[in-house]
């Protein structure tokens, strides 16, 4: 399948180039930017082309990966949808409901698939993870602790969508990703307040009775960053594991997950109905903080 990239940031860079380009069922035909020397860059280190124009990529292609900020990646990917391309997109889908329903809607009338890349859930031992616990029944209440800090050092996330989106949108998302499999979709965002700086806490309610809490955060202090997900029931507690494996692998087979939904016709599990309702929750989680105490 031809593929095409959008963007040319370090995400792009240091993950989609990579996995598009060592992939064996994927011929990378060109990468397009906001920036065409960077575009240049990327194209010289992977044998491939730089396009100056994206509608002129997206007519060589059959599929584009995106690696670009929402508010960017959501126009575009319509813009991709409607030339018949295939979607590999980031996370999240978009950061504004009318944005997201906006790809899903184009990604249907055209017929193409999706996959929506949420690292951890490309990454073997956590996938394996989350299907042992959704083969479980009684969970009561899960804990997600998702602390990053990003805006201390040379991270090259310090990006200025995240500063102003912040933990809610960067990493909520992934949160989502793994709870949403185990616990239902949510029914109501039950609690929501502000911590420290970016730092947001959420209080779910779940279709199957469950409840989560989730803490969200780009700027822990250095020390106190990292990722906890717990679930208790019936079955006891259980953490999830973690994984040593960096960006590219997991993408690899994100690739391969569209390459099968293409075949097959066959929606994934992490498609943009999937990257949609994402934004759905988040977007209440939003409107709530942005209400005050953002307290039931």
């Amino acid at each position: 399948m031809r593929i095409g990239l959008l963007g040319t940031g370090p995400w792009a860079d240091m993950a989609h180039a990579p996995a598009l380009s060592g992939h064996p069922g994927l011929d990378f035909v060109g990468v397009w930017g906001r920036r065409p020397e960077a575009a240049e860059e990327i194209a010289d280190r992977h044998g491939t082309r730089a396009y100056e124009n994206v509608d002129a990529l997206l007519t060589d292609v059959d599929a584009v990966a995106v690696a670009l900020p929402p508010s960017v990646q959501a126009p575009l990917a319509v813009r991709a949808a409607r030339a018949g391309c295939h979607l590999l997109l980031d996370k999240p889908v978009a950061t504004s409901v009318e944005d997201g329903r906006s790809v899903v809607e184009a990604a249907r009338e055209a017929g193409v698939s999706s996959v929506v890349f949420f690292t951890s859930r490309f990454q073997t031992t956590t996938e394996a993870w989350i299907s042992e616990q959704a083969a479980l029944d009684g969970w009561f209440t899960a804990r997600a602790e998702w602390l990053g800090s990003v805006f201390t050092g040379d991270s090259p996330f310090a990006t200025p969508w995240r500063r102003d989106k912040g933990g809610l949108w960067d990493v909520g998302p992934h949160a989502l990703s793994l709870l949403l499999p185990v616990l239902g979709d949510v029914r109501r965002v039950a609690a929501s307040a502000r911590g420290p700086e970016d730092t947001v806490h959420l209080v779910l309610e779940h279709v199957g009775g469950a409840s989560s809490t989730l803490t969200l955060s780009l700027t822990a202090p250095p020390a106190a960053a990292g990722t906890t997900v717990e679930l208790r029931g019936k079955a006891g507690v259980t953490v999830l594991p973690a994984s040593s494996e960096g960006a590219v692998e997991p993408l690899t087979r994100a690739a391969d997950a569209l390459l099968a939904a293409v075949e097959t016709g066959r929606p994934h599990a992490c498609d943009v109905a999937f990257g949609l309702r994402v934004t759905e929750i988040l977007a209440e989680a939003e409107e709530r903080l942005g209400g005050g105490d953002g307290q039931s």
